[in-house]
């Protein structure tokens, strides 16, 4: 173990120390003895290329340096600080962040002590400032399966290019960005590169966190307009104007933590875990079960695993609590070889319905698409690698370029069509995926959003559909603003029809009043026709039948006209 190499030199340098004389014991200071103690003391050349010998005498009395390792892995970090400090409201601001969140921090240093003796131990073979191992608490609090809004993952927070350009694999079966080992190993290389290329380790950082061009260019920038090009100096996002002022926050309460009013977990200097060569694929859960761990604690050191089985050719090595590699090891030699996996990876060799290669392996289709992620109603495109029930119990470990190349492409088994249907009341991207029996993972992916977000009613959501399925949510689509078109029109119509009905009520009572003045006038002039005519016989002798009758005729025709206006007026 490289721990082990290190206290060794640290022996070696000691004991190279004893090989030198010291002063005379006496402490004379006359010239003899003077001339005594420098003869002593000289150096002696070898020669011809000879090492002299040194007699027994000349070791005594010299003084071994000390070999006692701090117990305290913080001492330890403590010791390899090497930057200059930064000082600042900002670097204050954070100090006081993170000192009223004692649970935080707690958290942080809890989840960290699995993976931070390695790195402090990967700094100091390369010999640079053990703050750089504090960095993974600014950028993930030392969670390996931490995913950025930018798709950063990882405790060092690898984007996908960079990681590829650090040889970090991602693919379908790994992301190697999640890789304790790997993703050290990329990150410290990267942080050297940085400083090599602007020499100070405050710019390297800013350089980390927001790209070595857009350091660059900001540094070019003042240098054009006779400006210092110190990280203070320079113009950088907010984020980056923050970024070193949290890992100097961090630092300070690790430097001091009884003078910030923090409380430090112990972590002892003890690595955490041990490595372990495997030479054939391994279940997840086999492999657990055989270091006698949970789980969920083997995972926590193999974050970078994406399915329930490890294939050798791509991870020839797992990592292990320190006190159970020696378990795994001889549980693994006792175990039948046929029993460590039962899942393996294959090619298509040709474009199949998931349903196809499902059946194939005797597996349920569901359960297949589950396994490697893939939508209903997809055809997998040839050239893509499965995760797939494993058949042979015999069958020899998964090839390196299969597992190191695994890439999944599929396609939709008939002709989608692009959607967009509008939401209902309480609605959901979910409720609204199980109408149309697909993933609510792929709806939010279509629509940018998460797949437990709700909707507005009326908010449209992008479906991908098939031709006929489209069509029927058109249809539904037009025939919902039918209705509503027909809502809002029998409403206007209400609306019209009371104002029609409303005006017809004047009308008419204007017109019942005119009538009625109208059959005054004239029952008036008849009135005095009959006065100015001479009374005929049948004027002189009028019929009974015939007077009341006329009488009643015109007297009744008033009658009723006056009370329907009246009626009507009231209404």
């Amino acid at each position: 173990m490289k721990w082990y190499q290190g206290l060794a030199l640290v022996v070696s340098v000691a004991l190279a120390g004893c090989a030198a004389p010291g002063g005379g014991a006496d402490g004379a200071s006359d010239g003899a003895s003077a001339a005594t103690s420098t003869a002593r003391t000289a150096p002696r050349m070898p020669r011809s290329g000879e090492m002299p010998d040194v007699a027994v005498s000349e070791l005594r009395g010299g003084q071994v340096a000390a070999l006692e390792a701090p117990a305290d892995l913080w001492e330890r970090v403590r010791r390899g600080f090497a930057m200059p400090d930064l000082q600042g409201e900002l670097v204050e601001r954070h100090e006081q962040w993170y000192t009223t969140r004692p649970d935080y921090i707690e958290r942080m240093v809890d989840r960290s002590r699995l993976y931070i003796f390695h790195i402090v131990e990967e700094l100091e073979l390369r010999g640079m400032p053990t703050e750089l191992a504090l960095l993974p608490y600014i950028e993930s609090a030392f969670n390996p399966q931490a995913v950025s809004s930018a798709k950063a993952a990882g405790m060092w927070q690898f984007m996908p290019g960079t990681g590829r350009d650090f040889q970090l694999t991602q693919n379908m079966l790994r992301d190697d960005r999640r890789n304790v080992l790997g993703s050290t190993r990329a990150a410290l290389d990267y942080l050297q590169k940085l400083h090599d290329m602007f020499g100070d380790w405050h710019l390297a950082l800013a350089a980390y966190n927001w790209g070595q061009g857009n350091v660059k260019r900001a540094i070019e920038r003042n240098q054009a307009a006779g400006l210092p090009t110190g990280y203070n100096d320079i113009n950088m996002p907010a984020e980056t104007r923050n970024y070193v002022p949290k890992l100097q926050a961090v630092k300070n309460i690790i430097a001091n933590p009884q003078r910030m009013g923090a409380v430090l977990p112990l972590i002892e200097n003890h690595p955490f875990f041990d490595t372990v060569d495997i030479t054939q694929d391994i279940d997840v859960d086999v492999a657990a079960r055989l270091a006698e761990v949970r789980v969920e604690d083997f995972k926590a050191l193999n974050p970078s695993q994406r399915k329930p089985v490890i294939f050798a050719a791509g991870t020839p090595q797992i990592l292990l609590p320190w006190n159970n590699a020696d378990t795994f090891k001889q549980n693994l030699a006792k175990a039948a070889p046929g029993s460590l996996a039962s899942w393996t990876a294959w090619v298509a060799t040709e474009t199949l319905p998931s349903r196809a290669v499902a059946s194939r392996f005797g597996m349920d289709e569901d359960d297949f698409r589950e396994m490697n992620n893939i939508p209903r109603g997809m055809v997998i495109k040839s050239g893509s690698t499965v995760v797939v029930r494993r058949s042979n119990s015999a069958a020899q470990a998964v090839a390196s370029h299969v597992v190191n190349n695994a890439q999944l492409a599929y396609t939709p088994e008939i002709v989608l069509r692009r959607t967009s249907v509008r939401a209902r009341k309480g609605d959901s991207i979910a409720s609204v995926a199980a109408r149309y029996d697909l993933p609510a993972a792929t709806v939010a992916g279509w629509n940018h959003t998460n797949a437990r977000a709700g909707l507005k009613r009326g908010q449209a959501v992008v479906l991908y559909l098939p031709v006929r399925a489209a069509a029927a949510a058109a249809r539904d689509g037009v025939e919902a603003a039918a209705r509503r078109e027909r809502s809002q029109t029998a409403t206007r119509g209400a609306v019209r029809a009371s104002h029609v009905s409303e005006s017809r009520a004047e009308r008419a009572k204007a017109s019942g009043a005119d009538k009625g003045k109208a059959k005054n006038q004239r029952a008036g002039k008849n009135d005095r026709r009959a006065d100015a005519k001479p009374a005929s016989k049948s004027a002189a002798k009028p019929s009974p039948k015939d007077s009341a009758g006329k009488s009643a005729g015109k007297g009744g025709a008033k009658a009723k006209a006056e009370p329907k206006a009246s009626g009507k007026n009231k209404r």
